[in-house]
């Protein structure tokens, strides 16, 4: 998208002596536009990584924001980084670099945990919280994910309530729901075993249980499928827990 220039942008230009080599990058951050699965969005990214993606009215109240919350200013990229465009548009977002610097890092191991659930799957905040190396701190893990600085990269879409409601997003939760359903998340039975207190399913056969969405549980037959509402009862009764998915040993949150 070309946009006005920048003055500051501009008088580094004419500096009588050449800029260091990289000067420029340490001063500014890089924006663009782009389509993703939530429609256009702005993201912003440093030498580092992409450190912000947000939907914005303007690309002057996007930039307002960056810095407020940055301290940086922001001039318009030449190109995208290598692997963001497939990665706003649903895949693998694995190898994108984020640049995460100025967040705790508690914050850090949230985003790291939550980026580490595949597509078509969830995980409740619980699970994020253990992954995270505070399983009591579920509200917390709440309030970080609610400040993703790089949502959709880093996807917090994927970490529901453990009674089998979205929860909240900071897109809107029916938008949430329409990425999960997109990534073929059977949200509605999801939702209906969370209500017959079902958090867990075993597989009589492997003798392995998971989460719901996990995609080892989505291959058990009916016949062999047994619901469990704490994982404790899995595991008195003989199962083990899957090593894809990860069940927690803690009660669900």
């Amino acid at each position: 998208m070309v946009t006005d220039s920048d003055p500051v942008a501009d008088a580094l230009g004419e500096l009588a002596v050449a800029a260091p080599s990289g000067l420029a990058g340490k001063v500014f951050s890089s924006w663009l536009q782009a389509p993703s699965r939530i429609g256009a969005v702005f993201v912003a990214f440093t030498s580092d990584g992409v450190d912000y993606v947000r939907t914005a009215g303007s690309a002057e109240e996007f930039q307002d924001r960056y810095r407020d919350r940055f301290g940086r200013p922001l001039r318009p990229a030449r190109r995208a980084p290598r692997g963001l465009l497939p990665a706003l548009r649903g895949r693998s977002a694995s190898a994108l670099r984020l640049d995460l610097h100025g967040l705790s890092d508690f914050e850090r191991d949230v985003l790291a945990a939550t980026r580490r659930i595949s597509a078509g799957q969830t995980r409740p905040y619980g699970w994020v919280a253990r992954e995270a190396g505070r399983p009591r701190a579920v509200r917390a893990v709440g309030s970080v994910l609610a400040r993703n600085p790089v949502p959709l990269l880093v996807p917090c879409h994927r970490v529901v309530r453990a009674d089998g409601r979205a929860g909240d997003y900071l897109f809107g939760t029916s938008r949430k729901e329409e990425l999960l359903r997109a990534e073929d998340v059977d949200v509605d039975e999801v939702r209906a075993l969370a209500a017959a207190g079902v958090h867990y399913v075993g597989s009589a056969t492997t003798g392995v249980v998971c989460f719901p969405t996990c995609h080892h549980a989505r291959r058990i037959t009916p016949a062999h499928r047994h619901g469990f509402a704490r994982i404790a009862a899995a595991l008195s009764a003989g199962y083990r827990p899957c090593r894809h998915c990860r069940p927690a040993v803690a009660e669900p949150a």
